[in-house]
């Protein structure tokens, strides 16, 4: 096996850091992503006596098979070939939603490879900025397509998602499976996460408070996206302080830390499967495919919408959410079977951190550039639905300690959470014509 990894381990010259250092830089959400991992038997490989071709073979085994979502690849061409020949749009927009759960999982595992090479510091960059890549590419296609409603809803409903369906379902399961102990995580981790929900919560709060206080909304709306351009320029600001926060002045609170005891034998076997560049290219790839299939969601989210009966912002908040880091979700739920805690909240929180201070005033920012009004207003119901998320969060994450009644708790706020945007699509609100936009108009 080491001989046969040889030859493109060394691809980029030698491996930055020891095993330990590389071991300890894993954030939490490469930590999730790895319980759907699965390893490769080489043996075959090994016998291809093209050095080229057994490299490709080695990648392609590793890339594609080395996963337990392989099962969901084939979807990928299937909406390809559904596009090109004019197959049913709801088609096209399902199998797309299908494709994209392992390409997320797998961009996890890629930028994993590259930091074995660039350290745990740049490694932790990488997977910062890509952490969330899949809602930050369909927001980006719904922005040039002027969807911006459909950007709004899917980043709220991606929040939403982290902070009350993964770590509810996370504490909910993690207290069943552990009823004999007592489950408790590192509080610091969630104190500093939820300083930033608070604050990203204020920068959303003012726009919608500003023109709520105002006599008419025509003359409240060049400044409340003033205002929000702002407010995204400090958000991002708060961000890559937290990034700094998180990968130079304070790792040690963020790190996936394993128990020596289980996985101690293993810590030799830390190494890299595929080679620098290798991993770059298969990043690149990966994520272009996505961007296509991205492409594909944001031009058949309507025809999907009316064929299914569900409203748009039931899509964009319920679905787009969920079925983008699936991977990431189960890892978070299959870690809290195993009383590992820190590790299911560094994925929920560490992922509604991400996109709050960073995908949405990135959005913002995006839009400025393109010439696209898009403020940080989400309507009162929406903004009202995230600080009720985010309080009943830091209240339950207070006291350091988990049971299952915790999670159940979490689990029927986001079922409550769920009720408006079903409500939406119903016949009696279209019959009245209900204007969400602005509540307070006239």
């Amino acid at each position: 096996m080491a001989s046969l990894q040889e030859p493109w381990l060394l691809e980029n010259g030698n491996l930055k850091g020891s095993s330990k250092e590389i071991r300890h830089g894993r954030t939490a959400h490469n930590m999730s992503s790895s319980s759907l991992r699965k390893k490769s038997d080489l043996t075959l490989v090994s016998k291809v006596r093209c050095g080229m071709l057994r490299h490709l073979l080695t990648n392609l085994q590793e890339v594609i098979l080395g996963t337990k979502l392989t099962v969901l690849f084939p979807a990928i061409p299937l909406a390809i070939a559904a596009e090109c020949y004019g197959f049913g749009r709801p088609w096209v927009f399902g199998l797309s939603l299908l494709g994209l759960t392992p390409l997320a999982e797998r961009v996890s595992f890629l930028t994993e490879q590259i930091a074995y090479y660039t350290g745990p510091t740049v490694g932790g960059l990488l997977n910062a900025t890509c952490g969330n890549a899949t809602e930050l590419i369909i927001a980006i296609f719904a922005l040039w397509q002027h969807k911006i409603e459909v950007v709004k809803y899917s980043l709220l409903g991606s929040i939403l998602s982290n902070l009350l369906l993964v770590l509810g379902t996370s504490l909910f399961c993690g207290g069943i499976a552990n009823l004999g102990k007592e489950q408790k995580y590192d509080r610091r981790q969630a104190d500093v996460n939820t300083l930033l929900l608070l604050l990203a919560l204020l920068c959303h709060m003012l726009p919608l408070l500003f023109r709520i206080s105002a006599a008419s909304v025509s003359l409240t709306e060049v400044p409340t996206l003033q205002l929000s351009r702002v407010s995204s320029i400090i958000m991002l600001l708060a961000y890559i302080t937290y990034i700094i926060f998180q990968l130079v002045t304070h790792r040690q609170l963020f790190e996936a830390q394993e128990e020596s005891e289980e996985h101690g034998d293993d810590l030799s076997e830390e190494t890299p499967v595929i080679g620098f560049w290798s991993g770059i290219v298969w990043l690149v790839g990966m994520t272009a495919v996505i961007a296509l299939l991205s492409e594909f969601v944001v031009g058949t989210i309507e025809d999907a919408s009316e064929s299914w009966g569900l409203s748009v912002s039931f899509i964009s908040i319920i679905l787009l959410p969920i079925v983008g880091n699936a991977a990431e979700h189960a890892g978070a739920v299959i870690f809290a079977f195993k009383n590992k805690l820190d590790i299911s909240l560094g994925v929920a929180l560490g992922s509604a951190t991400q996109i709050s201070m960073f995908v949405v005033p990135l959005c913002v920012i995006v839009a400025w550039i393109l010439g696209i009004e898009m403020d940080l207003n989400f309507n009162l119901l929406e903004t009202g639905a995230l600080a009720l998320s985010i309080i009943t969060t830091a209240f339950t994450l207070q006291d350091g300690t988990s049971h299952y009644l915790k999670g159940l708790a979490l689990l029927l706020h986001h079922r409550a959470m769920e009720m408006p945007s079903i409500w939406e699509s119903s016949p009696l609100l279209e019959s009245l014509e209900l204007n969400r936009a602005c509540p307070f108009e006239g």
